[in-house]
């Protein structure tokens, strides 16, 4: 296993410079996808050493930073990705965990399930319901039944994602690309791993709930449809 991280960050000028410090300590390749920032997110980053810094030249959304990344660490024969936010609130060293729940070799995508969300500290009430009501409909249309669909902190097989044809370019990446990869038969394993919610007020998030939960629950109609198609075609 070779394995890079991905770190895509939009306006996260105040966290993502110590974020990737920590992340450095893992000594792995390190992608920092710069998705269209308008602060001093790319100031900050284009002065660290030891990383490779991808800029979007406007917001392109989650996903296809993610994708950008992944392309990046596939030139550099990375044959596994980590993905972790740069907003803080996941613990790079968990990484470990990730990776040791890769079994013998095996092609998987796993995710970091985040720990102690039902009575975490400053755990926002939208990430908590997102949770769930994402879980649910991840299983609905076809995907795994899993405990954390939304974390965005995993670990994905570089070559397989970008082959699976996932359409979401925003948050909705994150479940879509679970789906998909069960269609392909890739199976998805969760680890557990630490979380961090800054307090409100300090913690920055770009999830707006009720225009995301909107491009939820179209993507799962979408993926509905597609998957009763595929059962009820002659």
């Amino acid at each position: 296993m070779k394995p890079a991280v991905i770190i895509p960050v939009y306006n996260h000028d105040r966290q993502v410079v110590e974020v990737i410090r920590q992340t450095c300590k893992l000594g792995l390749p390190i992608f920092v996808i710069d998705d269209g920032s308008t602060d001093s997110t790319s100031t900050n980053i284009d002065t660290l050493k030891g990383i490779t810094v991808l800029h979007h030249p406007v917001n392109k959304g989650k996903g296809a930073a993610i994708l950008t990344g992944l392309a990046a660490a596939g030139e550099q024969n990375c044959d596994y990705a980590i993905t972790l936010d740069g907003d803080g609130q996941h613990n790079p060293e968990n990484a470990a965990e990730l990776l040791r729940a890769v079994d013998n070799g095996e092609r998987c995508i796993v995710i970091g399930s985040r720990q102690g969300m039902k009575d975490g500290k400053n755990v926002p009430w939208t990430s908590k319901f997102g949770r769930k009501f994402s879980n649910f409909w991840v299983w609905a249309a076809g995907g795994p039944k899993v405990q954390d669909s939304q974390s965005g902190f995993r670990l994905y097989p570089v070559p397989e994602t970008l082959q699976l044809g996932v359409k979401a370019r925003r948050y909705q990446f994150e479940v879509e690309v679970l789906v998909k990869a069960r269609q392909q038969g890739i199976k998805i394993r969760e680890a557990p791993v630490q979380v961090v919610y800054q307090a409100k007020g300090k913690r920055i998030s770009h999830f707006r709930p009720w225009l995301d939960f909107w491009r939820n629950s179209t993507t799962f109609s979408r993926l509905i449809f597609a998957r009763f198609f595929r059962i009820f075609r002659p």
